[in-house]
This record gives C-alpha cells, structure tokens and sequence, in this order.
C-alpha cells in the first residue's frame, strides 16, 4: 500500500491534483475542506518544490475491474479523522471526499456539539445520514477541532515517547502549535483533569479548554 508520496504538483481541480513523480503523473483526490486550506501551487509554476502528501490508498471495485485511488493529506491527523469519518455507515472514501468540503476542525466541531444543521450542509450528507454521524463519533472527535489550517503538505515531528503528556503534545506540534502553546495547553489541561489516563483524553481536554477560553 502507498502511504505516502512526494512529488511536484503539475495539476489542480477542485478536488483532485495531479503529483509528477520521477516523471509518471499520480491522481490524488483531496477533500475540499484540505483544498481550502492548502496554499497549492500552479501548475505553471516553475522551480516547484517537491511536496509530500500523507495517503489513503484503496481499491474501487466495480465486477469487471479494480482501480486503485490515492486520497491526499497533509498530515497523519487530517487522515486519522478522514478514517474516523468513514466508519459511519454508508460513507465510502470517494463520498467522503466529496463530503469534507470545509475545514476539518470546523466539521469536528459540529460533530462534537451535535449541529445536524451544518453537517447537513456538506455535499450528500442528508438529515439522516448528519443523525447517524453525530450518534457514532460525537465524544470521538475532540482533538480534530484543535486542527489549524496548514499552508502547504509537510509531516510534521511524530511522538517522541509513551508518555501520554509527550505524545500530546507531539500531536500539537503536527497541528502547527507553537512548542511553548503547546506546552502551556497540555500543562492547563493536566491541572483541570489530571485523571486523564491516554492521549486521546488529554487532547479532548485540551480541546474543551480551548472552547470554553474563545
């Protein structure tokens, strides 16, 4: 399986670029939500820097043929939750591609405060279907709304170690908090629930703190 790639972008639609690599050019979908925060560059542009995409790679069957498809992420983070996204029921990668159309913290969020009204906003998410996404990922998603808007595809530092204190803020770093923010977050959120017992928990608590300071 791919898991990443890197190349220098030659195309861009509105969901989907074309990545030049090693002269063979490669088709990644990538949500709108991560378009809109992703300075692309043109395809005309010339001296590009080579740029590297996180990947989900699967294989669209139809009973004559399989295609692979490459989906394209900044980082590992805006992934996990695309992969958490699919889990509900009748949400396929390619829907849900078409589907995260704005932001991912902004859709994490509405998760997590139950807004069917904005999730019924994004392309082919119905009444239902916004029911059935906030019944199975509300309570899941906390951390996805401390994601920021990333300027262009880089991976950023992966956890240094077990403590679940290191991992989170690991995790703040890749979504492009400062080291001393980061630290500061993690160190409120520790003294607000210091029963916290994993990373996950943690970042639900940093992302709660984070809500009720805005």
């Amino acid at each position: 399986m791919i898991s990443r790639i890197s190349g220098r972008i030659t195309g861009v639609e509105e969901n989907s670029i074309i990545l030049e690599v090693n002269g063979i050019g490669y088709e990644l979908l990538i949500p709108g939500g991560i378009m809109k925060c992703l300075n692309l560059p043109g395809a005309e542009a010339k001296d590009q820097e080579t740029v590297e995409f996180i990947t989900y790679h699967y294989y669209q069957t139809d009973p004559s043929k399989s295609i692979p498809v490459l989906i394209g992420f900044a980082n590992s983070v805006e992934k996990e939750f695309f992969e958490k996204f699919i889990t509900v029921s009748g949400i396929g990668p390619k829907a849900a591609v078409r589907a995260l159309s704005e932001p991912f913290p902004e859709i994490a969020r509405a998760i997590d405060s139950g807004d069917a009204a904005f999730l019924r906003s994004l392309p082919g998410i119905g009444l239902q279907r916004a029911r059935e996404i906030v019944a199975k990922l509300q309570g899941r998603v906390g951390k996805f709304g401390l994601m920021q808007c990333q300027a262009h595809p880089a991976e950023a530092p992966q956890s240094v170690g077990k403590d679940i204190v290191e991992e989170t803020i690991a995790v703040l770093l890749q979504l492009q908090y400062r080291s001393t923010e980061a630290e500061q977050m993690v160190k409120k959120a520790m003294q607000r629930n210091p029963e916290v017992r994993s990373s996950e928990e943690l970042l639900n608590e940093v992302y709660r703190q984070k809500l009720r300071e805005e």
